[in-house]
């Protein structure tokens, strides 16, 4: 029988949809920190054997990872990890793949993440603060702006999230550019490499950094990137902290390349009290929650549950991670 570790409000969403699998798992569930059940009866952590370990958002928010991570870590029998995160860059990730655990990573945020991107984007190109600072005024003024539709984007990573933002943007008509690793578009008008990515810079309006965090793309955006930026883009950054050398940003901001930035993701989190990006009248802030819609725990349920039935059956499971993804091979 194979067991499965998970947090006990997890199990509590799915008993019902993996009822049918009763006689092939065990659950084991981690209803508070340190502390496992299994059948209602507690366990000692040294008795735990799982195949299987869901790491899911809740467990993080309410402190279960140290408790879930630590069990995989020991666990000579875990084979598989699925993880509510979409990047693999912490270094844990590592150390499970190096024992040879398969990793699977959530697309349930990117849904939720490209409609925070498009909101904010919209807003920003659509002249609405100027509107409502005429209305404030009671004075009848025309606000004349580029249409979405002329706008050209820069994607920067093409992943989950990176697809489901494509595929928005496109809607509203804009001309896409994507820079991955291969050259499969996709949604996108065209492909470059990273390497290539100084040649879009300059005739892009809205820049969106999407990427995993690597020893390539760190500080990625620095003062050559943004010296080759458009005048007045808008940068939005998704993607990891780490992208971004903040001090180049600022610099960038005076200049305006970008003309705005809006930021879910920083160098520390939580963002110092006292960091200049607070106050910034060209910054727009979100404390890492662009995944928080209300959609993405039951498609990540969802994607688990289906998962499962895959590996079960020895079949391919969706959104496995590869093992240069971990910085491995």
């Amino acid at each position: 029988m194979i067991q499965i570790l998970m947090s006990e409000a997890s199990h509590l969403r799915i008993r019902d949809r993996i009822a049918h699998l009763v006689q092939r798992v065990e659950i084991v569930t981690v209803p508070e920190a340190n502390r496992y059940v299994r059948d209602g009866v507690d366990i000692p952590a040294g008795d735990l054997a799982p195949e299987i370990v869901w790491n899911t958002q809740e467990a993080y928010m309410s402190g279960l990872l140290p408790s879930l991570m630590r069990v995989l870590l020991d666990s000579p029998s875990a084979r598989w990890l699925q993880t509510f995160n979409a990047g693999l860059d912490l270094p844990i990730f590592r150390r499970i793949m190096e024992k040879g655990v398969r990793i699977t990573k959530s697309s349930a945020q990117g849904v939720v993440i490209a409609e925070y991107v498009l909101a904010h984007a919209l807003s920003l190109i659509v002249p609405i603060d100027a509107q409502r600072d005429l209305q404030a005024r009671r004075e009848w003024g025309r606000t004349p702006y580029r249409e979405v539709s002329q706008t050209r984007w820069l994607l920067v990573g093409y992943g989950a999230i990176g697809e489901q933002i494509a595929l928005r943007a496109r809607a509203f008509g804009v001309d896409l550019t994507v820079v991955r690793r291969g050259s499969e578009a996709g949604l996108a008008h065209r492909v470059l490499p990273l390497a290539r990515i100084a040649e879009a810079l300059p005739e892009s309006d809205v820049v969106v950094l999407a990427c995993a965090l690597t020893d390539e793309t760190r500080n990625l955006c620095n003062d050559a990137f943004f010296s080759a930026m458009k005048p007045g883009a808008l940068l939005l950054n998704i993607g990891r902290g780490g992208l971004v050398d903040e001090d180049a940003l600022r610099r960038g901001l005076e200049s305006q390349r970008p003309a705005h930035a809006v930021l879910d993701v920083f160098q520390t989190e939580p963002l110092p009290e006292d960091h200049w990006i607070w106050t910034h009248p060209q910054v727009r802030v979100s404390a890492h929650t662009s995944n928080s819609g209300d959609g993405v725990q039951p498609r990540a349920d969802a994607q688990f549950i289906a998962n499962l039935e895959r590996y079960l059956g020895g079949e391919p499971l969706t959104n496995e991670a590869e093992r240069s993804e971990v910085g491995l091979d």
